[in-house]
């Protein structure tokens, strides 16, 4: 922050910062970079997960240099708890046809990998000439099978973490960088 006043170091429920924000810009840089190359002449389609995934998928958009489209969808499988209630459902489906396209989803972290096991099922069966996940975190030690994806960002401990577009309860998704989140279980 370039010596500015930390506005949430007061804040009793943010812990450790887990990736501090010039590590997330390089870090979106050196994906963009690697995205770029893949899909050379074969623009993708980004597909935001809502909203946790708004702020990575805006910075990731603007460090591929590539034509890119961008499309969002809403799941919902956490409320305004720290844990996942393990239904996932649709809120606000896709606009685009995915039919021949080369799709990437963006999303912000990968848990269980519950949510995006469904997502993938789902949107694989709407037949895309490809189908990618970046996530710009992935919990370690959460996921009962192995998940292939080919762009992480970070792998961080399981710890409830939030800023960078994550929070809880619709809070701290403006934080520039990423913290463990100590306060209540449920907020609201």
């Amino acid at each position: 922050m370039s010596g500015a006043v930390d506005p949430w170091h007061d804040d009793p429920h943010l812990g450790e910062i887990v990736v501090a924000e010039d590590v997330l810009d390089k870090r979106v840089a050196e994906l963009g970079d690697e995205l770029t190359a893949d899909y050379e002449g074969r623009p993708p389609l980004l597909v935001g997960v809502l909203k946790g995934a708004f702020v990575f998928m805006s910075d990731l958009a603007r460090a591929i240099k590539l034509p890119v489209e961008i499309d969002v969808m809403a799941v919902a499988s956490y409320g305004s708890a720290t844990t996942t209630s393990g239904v996932v459902r649709i809120v606000k489906d896709l606009d685009s046809d995915l039919t021949g396209r080369h799709v990437l989803v963006v999303e912000d972290i990968v848990d269980s990998g519950l949510t995006l096991s469904y997502l993938r099922r789902s949107l694989l069966a709407r037949e895309p000439a490809s189908l990618e996940v970046c996530a710009l975190l992935v919990k370690e030690g959460q996921q009962p099978v192995k998940l292939d994806l080919r762009y992480v960002g970070f792998h961080v401990p399981p710890d409830f973490v939030v800023g960078y577009g994550l929070d809880v309860a619709e809070r701290y998704r403006n934080l520039p960088d990423v913290r463990v989140y100590k306060g209540p279980v449920t907020v609201g």
